[in-house]
């Protein structure tokens, strides 16, 4: 990932997931339900290949904190 202010970004073809880690509670909601995606154990511990790009989106949106972001690439 690189570095924007505090938050990291982590990217393929399909999608963009942004991460702020001032902001994240640890809840562990997305760790539990994706783990192909959101490995604490790797670096980086996000892997946007690990999952169809909808299901990422929609474990994004679970995210109690607000920690985790996203943006689709245009006309997507």
């Amino acid at each position: 990932g690189r570095l924007t202010m505090t938050k990291l970004s982590y990217e393929n073809d399909d999608l963009t997931v942004f991460y702020d880690p001032e902001v994240c509670i640890h809840a562990g909601d997305c760790v539990s339900v994706l783990p192909s995606v959101f490995d604490v154990a790797k670096k980086p511990w996000i892997n946007v290949d690990g999952a169809p790009h909808k299901k990422i989106v929609e474990q994004i949106k679970q995210c109690p904190s607000g920690a985790l972001g996203y943006k689709l690439p245009k006309g997507v």
